[in-house]
């Protein structure tokens, strides 16, 4: 039968399930970031190269994790070339 054909059921069955020990520990990982981030909502200066900006501290965390994460991704897909 061709992959087409199979359900996402199947799939799931066939992949180890939707529950992996990995994806329950990045579950869990993202849980406590967004936790960490959102009990840090003050006010801070944060200087950019030359300006300095005012910024809640969730939103300068947030950023740099998103980038931390393209940079992740991005060196991973390199390696996989």
């Amino acid at each position: 039968m061709s992959s087409r054909g199979t359900s996402s059921t199947e799939r799931a069955a066939r992949s180890g399930g939707v529950l992996t020990p990995g994806r329950i520990a990045i579950g869990v990982v993202l849980v406590l970031l967004l936790v960490f981030i959102f009990e840090n909502t003050r006010q801070v200066r944060i200087r950019l190269l030359i300006p300095e900006v005012s910024m809640p501290l969730y939103l300068a965390l947030l950023a740099t994790t998103l980038l931390g994460a393209v940079c992740g991704y991005y060196a991973a897909a390199r390696r996989r070339k």
